[in-house]
């Protein structure tokens, strides 16, 4: 079984996760948002107030809008109202200067859905819209395109490693080729030198542990008890394979 679900090789881009909406007054700020979650997979308009956001959803709907509090003219907050007053059903995330409980109960009061305080990390945005878009019915991952790896689920489209609480986690893409070549050939054993090239394109390095780091990190995430792995299993002095017959 492979992760891929068509011909497209891995090294092609999947089709659009989602629709964001950036609305920032800062070029600078929204550019780098929008590179970011471009290259995530997303596919990114920019506004740079309210008029424009006005104008982005006559030509389409979004699935998140991206919505910062502190701009001139009609503020993040006066646009949340008014959004919601008309029914827009696209998540809101707020981005504020202000990270205190006041600022997020005034932001979660306009009826965002969440907010994340600035300066942050563009792996933490990418993180909160997957969540907003999860807890959206519309938006979340149709149920046969999630792929059982144990007792976890692998969400391809979206690199997003499933817990049975229905919490996601990212995958790096290394970590996501690597699961790739073991899911397409359950049960047998694929040496470390196999699965750099698989995984990381080059062959292993003497000496070099990376794929046994690796296999490590995933049984923390993947394994009930990662000292008695049952899905990622490995044969000592051979390498290691994927078993679909675990217990989920």
């Amino acid at each position: 079984m492979s992760l891929a679900f068509n011909p497209r090789p891995m090294h092609s881009p999947p089709p659009p996760l989602a629709e964001i909406l950036i609305v920032d007054d800062e070029p600078a700020m929204r550019r780098m948002i929008a590179d970011y979650l471009g290259a995530m997979g997303f596919a990114v308009r920019e506004a740079g107030d309210g008029t424009q956001l006005d104008a982005a959803l006559r030509l389409g709907r979004a699935d998140v809008i991206l919505l910062d509090v502190n701009m001139p003219g009609e503020d993040g907050l006066s646009i949340a109202r008014r959004l919601r007053a008309r029914g827009e059903r696209a998540g809101l995330l707020m981005v504020t200067a202000q990270d205190n409980d006041q600022m997020r109960g005034t932001a979660m009061g306009e009826a965002a859905d969440d907010y994340i305080a600035k300066p942050f990390a563009l792996s933490e945005l990418a993180a909160r819209i997957r969540a907003v878009l999860r807890r959206m019915p519309e938006c979340a991952p149709p149920a046969a395109r999630l792929i059982p790896f144990g007792r976890m689920r692998i969400d391809p489209d979206a690199r997003l490693l499933i817990a049975p609480d229905g919490s996601g986690s990212d995958l790096t893409e290394v970590d996501f080729a690597l699961l790739d070549a073991l899911l397409r050939h359950p049960r047998q054993i694929l040496s470390r030198d196999r699965l750099c090239e698989m995984a990381q394109g080059r062959p292993l390095e003497p000496g070099e542990r990376s794929i046994d780091i690796r296999i490590a990190r995933l049984r923390k995430r993947i394994e009930p008890d990662p000292a008695s792995p049952v899905t990622l299993c490995s044969v000592r002095g051979e390498g290691y394979f994927y078993n679909p017959d675990a217990v989920r």
